[in-house]
């Protein structure tokens, strides 16, 4: 018996250690496979360097030549290469998360080697793993702060009550349109807010309404039409020309949150409400089309950009449900994650959908494949609607600290933050209680409007 027992303990042990070798194996293969990456691409990046130098030296020859002071046409740039590498290796654990995942990915395809050597390499001898990377390295290096360009303020002078809930701009970014707990929807001209002076800024339409305003979304496609969601379930379709409503939704019992037109069926909008309904509307017809009852609260709804039969719904069930509109028995994915209700959901492709929670994080999640992608922390957000707008490369959200955080989507840390400064003066003890209430990027561009609680609108720029 005890060399029985014994024979047991050494077969278990054997087991173990069997185990822990195959581990550390695949461990070291892996890192080998790694390290040949990084020294493939070290080579070709060093090649296209010399290049580079080459193809600079030809072009400082040739204005010496025209040059009286030649040293004046070369100001060497050691300061913001400088503040570049800090910025690299404060973030460097991402970006070599980023790294590893775009090279491994790429590897995976199973690509022959003499596809790998015609089709794969770019003109830059560059493996697409590399190429990728680079693209992720060369945005998120790009900008490092968010830089206020203009400024409005969206407060009435007999009205307390200021929060921004919605900031969003037209189809061509021309016009953007407010709205918040004032009643009232105001549409200004984008660049008569850039080019006069603050105190000059009137908005060139102002509509009415009867109950405080929750969230606007412009059509994609008629140009003076915009939809809006209020705190009495309304959902109601706008002519700015004419300032009147020309649709009114009135099924929703409770108050709807959040509203969207279709971006590839502009007569379709989707709302979500209190009342853990989701409503498909076609401005064809006063009654809904469609109905999706939930079992909790909707927070936030949203078309795909690609598709008008895929809607996301942001829910208080601490999930995202993304909806098979041919198929409304039960949802194609349920996103889990978030810890809290989920605020807002927004698409930067068709593929990549962004969501906020008052868990204080952002996610980023593929509805190809069903996939959570990544986690973005830096925000505080535990009680309020602070925001949230997409770009193809960046995420930006609002904070209960009145800042504004921006996010590359491949990084998990902020790439960029602003404080809206208060006036502690007239604020007083309130000061400490403003937060971001709304956010928008101008299309797939460096520049942003946002508003927050106190109804001040500002235009941010990011900058090195």
């Amino acid at each position: 018996m005890e060399q029985e027992e014994a024979e047991r303990n050494t077969r278990i042990l054997l087991e173990f250690l069997c185990c822990l070798r195959k581990q550390k194996l695949d461990e070291l293969n892996e890192i080998q496979t790694d390290l040949q990456y990084i020294k493939e691409d070290i080579n070709a990046v060093e090649r296209q360097r010399i290049e580079i130098c080459r193809a600079k030296d030809r072009c400082s020859l040739k204005l010496r030549m025209f040059a009286d002071d030649p040293n004046s046409q070369f100001v060497t740039q050691s300061g913001p290469i400088a503040s570049k590498k800090k910025w690299v290796h404060a973030q460097f654990n991402d970006l070599q998360d980023c790294y590893l995942q775009k090279r491994r990915n790429w590897a995976r395809q199973g690509y022959k080697e003499e596809e790998r050597d015609t089709d794969i390499m770019n003109r830059e001898g560059y493996n697409p793993g590399l190429e990728d990377f680079k693209s992720v390295l060369t945005n998120f290096t790009r900008y490092s702060r968010l830089r206020a360009v203009a400024e409005l303020r969206h407060g009435d002078l007999f009205h307390s009550a200021n929060i921004v809930s919605s900031i969003e701009f037209d189809r061509d970014d021309e016009l953007f349109a407010t709205a918040g707990v004032s009643r009232r929807i105001k549409i200004f001209e984008f660049s008569s807010v850039m080019n006069e002076p603050a105190d000059a800024h009137c908005p060139v339409v102002e509509m009415s309404t009867r109950s405080k305003l929750s969230c606007l979304s412009w059509n994609k496609y008629t140009k003076n039409h915009i939809a809006s969601s209020d705190y009495e379930g309304i959902v109601t379709v706008w002519d700015v020309t004419t300032r009147q409503s020309i649709m009114e939704y009135e099924e929703h019992e409770k108050r709807a949150w959040s509203v969207d037109f279709s971006r590839t069926e502009p007569s379709m909008l989707v709302s979500g409400s209190d009342d853990c309904k989701v409503k498909i509307w076609s401005t064809k017809q006063e009654a809904s089309v469609l109905n999706i009852d939930m079992k909790a609260n909707i927070c936030s709804v949203k078309y795909n950009p690609g598709s008008s039969i895929h809607v996301a719904v942001g829910s208080a069930d601490h999930h995202i449900h993304y909806y098979d509109l041919r198929n409304i028995s039960q949802p194609l994915y349920v996103f889990s994650g978030h810890r809290k209700a989920v605020s807002y959901v927004k698409f930067l492709s068709s593929n990549e959908l962004a969501s906020a929670s008052t868990d204080s994080t952002l996610r980023l999640w593929d509805v190809k494949d069903n996939l959570a992608l990544r986690t973005f922390r830096g925000h505080t957000n535990e009680k309020n609607f602070v925001g949230l707008t997409v770009n193809s490369e960046y995420i930006a959200c609002g904070s209960e600290t009145n800042e504004v955080f921006v996010y590359h989507k491949a990084i998990s840390k902020p790439a960029a933050r602003h404080k809206f400064s208060t006036d502690l003066e007239n604020d007083g003890d309130d000061a400490g209680s403003y937060f971001i209430s709304a956010v928008c990027w101008k299309s797939d561009s460096p520049t942003m409007l946002t508003a927050n609680s106190q109804g001040t609108i500002k235009v941010l720029v990011l900058a090195e």
